[in-house]
């Protein structure tokens, strides 16, 4: 069964991500954060993730990438990943928010 998944991510190779909440490790070397929210438009689940480039689409913006034992596939605006290729060491900052 495939499940959707709602993330936004950033590699820190080609994008900035800034958040204004503290971060911690867990035993599996993610970051995340400890404020969790119900209101419409917050960020939650936000976490960073280490990962490796494995594909490149830089006409479409498609990232595959395996991090920590799993295949995803992310997008980004095609001008910010110019000099992204495969083999690329990243760190995905991802999180979820609830539409209104």
């Amino acid at each position: 069964m495939k499940y959707p998944a709602i993330c936004t991510a950033a590699a820190t190779v080609a994008l900035a991500f800034g958040a204004a909440t503290a971060h911690a490790h867990n035993m599996t070397g993610v970051k995340s954060t400890h404020e969790v929210t119900a209101k419409p438009g917050a960020l939650l689940g936000n976490h960073a993730m280490p990962g490796t480039v494995t594909k490149v689409d830089h006409k479409s913006g498609m990232v595959h990438v395996t991090s920590m034992g799993a295949h995803m596939v992310v997008h980004f605006p095609p001008p910010t990943i110019t000099n992204l290729k495969a083999g690329d060491k990243i760190l995905l900052h991802l999180g979820y928010s609830f539409e209104g």
